[in-house]
């Protein structure tokens, strides 16, 4: 089956960042697209006003009439619980139906693909590669997990030849991509309500590498065999060195197996930011594009929204990250500490599932016992139901701070204005962007 043949494509799901970025995919050539999701948010506004009809009800009575056996696909996220109404409905009755990564693999497996993974970074990174071929004008599309800032979208349009993927890593999902190239920035363990045990995670990553049918990059120390390495100052195949700060943004020299390449400057904060371009720029320096491009597009990048977004308004700066496993948080609060190391530091963190909490709660005590006072929100459940004993007030006697309290979201702005800080976080992958708005305009951000 041609996936590209179809009239119809129905999404159950529409609102994930990576349903999306398909959405805005099939609707840029031209198909109908529609679907569900469970909780209307500001994406699903936006994917409505650019045409994408969705609804909000689990009601077979809302799928549109037209839509049938032969002329529609339907895509689903394992994010969907098995009894949903209108997911069993397209299965009784014959329709085709995949879990988005089988989308994402037959899309990108007659192009160049070029797969990003990694427990941590694979977003930033992918969105870095695809900016710099765009702004070099090569024919690809790149599929991001985020959204770029450049463009207000997770999808890049510029022809098909080659393609950018995020290759995740949950429910195995990188093992349908075929790529030509890849880079794996880390393989931590996570996800072990879907892994076990971490040394599988390990596994799944080695199980992706070896489906890689050209060329690896990966993160200097990872145990990969074959492959470019990259990193700051770890003698890597491509070496970030020479680091400076002007005008409050990095600016490094990049040791290649063939040169060096001066003076490249990114905006982005945090070391593990610079790491993220160094990926990028291997790639992009493999694929042959032309290095003042990569120096353009590393100097013009912003950034992905909810990765290490800065605002500052009346002598107080608000950060927000979707940071939501222990080596994220450690390196949104050390980049946090290396930018303000005099300012006393707020962090309001969500943890994401009953799950990862209770697998990482010593990990996630020693991150959050880097801030000056903490406000541990309520569990965001996403896909679990509770697990008994596994709650915030639990994970909060982990944590080594004198300041500390837990808060609902519901409450949380009212505890964030009662206490003294100079230097305000969010970090959590949950619902805890609904307060990024509000936090903003208290602060006085117009």
């Amino acid at each position: 089956m041609n996936i590209l043949d179809k009239t119809y494509y129905y999404f159950i799901g529409a609102g994930g960042i990576g349903m999306s970025a398909l959405e805005r995919f099939f609707k840029s050539i031209g198909k109908n697209v529609v679907g569900y999701d469970k909780t209307q948010t500001e994406l699903t506004t936006e994917l409505i006003a650019e045409g994408i009809d969705i609804h909000f009800e689990d009601n077979i009575d809302l799928i549109p009439a037209g839509i049938n056996q032969e002329n529609t696909l339907v895509i689903y996220t394992p994010a969907v619980p098995k009894d949903h109404t209108e997911l069993n409905y397209f299965l009784v009755n014959d329709f085709k139906v995949m879990k988005r990564s089988e989308v994402l693999g037959e899309i990108t497996k007659h192009t160049y693909n070029i797969g990003v993974a990694g427990t941590h970074g694979k977003t930033t990174t992918s969105s870095i590669l695809g900016h710099i071929l765009k702004v070099a004008n090569v024919e690809c599309t790149a599929f991001l997990g985020g959204i770029a800032e450049n463009y207000d979208s997770n999808i890049i349009l510029n022809g098909s030849k080659y393609t950018v993927a995020e290759a995740d890593e949950f429910d195995r999902s990188f093992l349908r991509l075929s790529p030509k190239l890849a880079i794996i920035t880390s393989d931590d363990a996570d996800h072990l309500d879907i892994y076990g045990e971490r040394e599988e995670v390990k596994k799944s990553f080695q199980e992706f590498a070896a489906i890689v049918e050209e060329k690896l990059f990966v993160h200097k120390g990872l145990p990969f065999d074959n492959a470019f390495t990259y990193g700051v100052d770890l003698d890597a195949d491509y070496n970030a060195h020479n680091v400076r700060i002007i005008d409050g943004h990095y600016v490094f020299d990049v040791k290649m197996p063939h040169g060096t390449l001066k003076d490249v400057g990114i905006l982005l904060p945090g070391h593990h930011n610079m790491e993220n371009a160094i990926a990028a720029l291997a790639v992009a320096d493999y694929m042959g594009v032309p290095h003042n491009k990569i120096k353009e597009a590393l100097s013009t990048f912003v950034g992905v929204k909810r990765r290490f977004n800065r605002f500052e308004s009346n002598g107080k700066i608000y950060i927000d990250d979707y940071a939501h496993h222990p080596t994220e948080l450690d390196a949104v609060i050390r980049s946090v500490r290396e930018l303000y190391p005099e300012k006393k530091v707020l962090g309001v963190f969500q943890p994401h599932l009953f799950t990862r909490t209770r697998d990482f709660a010593e990990e996630f005590g020693q991150s959050l016992s880097q801030l000056d006072s903490l406000i541990l929100l309520d569990i965001y459940p996403a896909r679990e139901l509770p697990i008994e004993g596994i709650t915030s007030n639990w994970l909060l006697e982990k944590v080594d701070l004198k300041e500390k309290i837990v808060s609902s979201l519901e409450d949380s702005l009212t505890e964030i204005k009662k206490q003294d800080f100079d230097v305000l976080l969010t970090v959590g992958a949950g619902n805890i962007d609904t307060i990024v708005k509000p936090i903003k305009e208290w602060l006085g951000e117009a």
